[in-house]
């Protein structure tokens, strides 16, 4: 098992103002989410499933961020949230919500780095079966597969990152004119990659689901009502990805097999 503290550990939408339903259905068509309301007392939020593991959050854009558009944000496991924020703002980044308890779940913050990509960090509550999230998961469809930030400095980011989570550089990759994709690792695994803000208004996270075959993802996302802005393409190690936005606006990557595997 992956150490929680730097693992990739929830992915969370947040969508426009009547939409969660629409959001909800967009993604079980696309991603064969099984999605239920939560049971919060006070506020909606629904869950999603994919082979039984818990893998997404989806929630109505809060009123104090209402003009914001819709977004996916990336949650990174930490073994102290309280100790996590004071580090986020000792490197320079930003705490946006002070850290709080979420019952039966652990305690959160939403925090920026030091160049404006939002994150969020999670402590989670013990696991009765002792076991930890399985949200990310690459070897099972539906389930995060790959996480890429896009930054106005990404050297500066990976240094921020690897303070806070201990993440190691992978393997760079050579883009040209776009400069490098350089790879981190957490525990040995790469997780994710950074890169330099390309065609993105401003320093984000990008989250990538896996799907057994990219082709038929993206037909499914056109034919739900989404949009594909790039892919498909072939990445290094043969997988293929395409990034697109959900029908309320929220960007997304997917990424597999070209063709669906047996």
């Amino acid at each position: 098992m992956a150490r929680i503290h730097g693992h990739p550990i929830w992915f969370e939408l947040a969508t426009g103002k009547g939409q969660l339903d629409p959001a909800g259905a967009f993604y079980r068509e696309v991603l064969g989410w099984q999605v239920e309301d939560a049971g919060m007392e006070g506020f909606t939020y629904h869950l999603a499933r994919a082979g039984g593991n818990l893998v997404a959050g989806l929630m109505e854009m809060p009123d104090d961020v209402a003009e914001m558009p819709p977004n996916w944000t990336l949650y990174f496991g930490v073994d102290d949230a309280d100790k996590a924020a004071a580090d986020i703002r000792a490197a320079g980044g930003r705490i946006f919500r002070e850290p709080a308890d979420i019952p039966d779940t652990g305690r959160f913050a939403i925090a920026a780095d030091p160049q404006g990509a939002g994150f969020g960090i999670l402590c989670p509550a013990p696991m009765a079966d002792g076991g930890e999230t399985r949200a990310f998961d690459q070897q099972k469809a539906g389930h995060g597969n790959w996480t890429e930030l896009m930054s106005t400095d990404p050297e500066a980011g990976f240094a921020f990152y690897a303070g806070l989570f201990g993440w190691q550089k992978g393997d760079g990759i050579d883009m040209g004119e776009m400069g490098t994709y350089q790879l981190f690792r957490h525990d040995g695994t790469d997780i994710g990659g950074m890169m330099g803000l390309g065609n993105a208004p401003a320093p984000c996270w990008l989250p990538y689901f896996g799907v057994n075959g990219t082709t038929e993802a993206i037909a499914r996302i056109k034919a739900a009502g989404g949009q594909v802005h790039h892919g498909p393409i072939e990445v290094p190690g043969g997988a293929w990805i395409a990034v697109a936005t959900d029908p309320q606006g929220a960007w997304f990557a997917v990424v597999g097999p070209k063709e669906r595997m047996p």
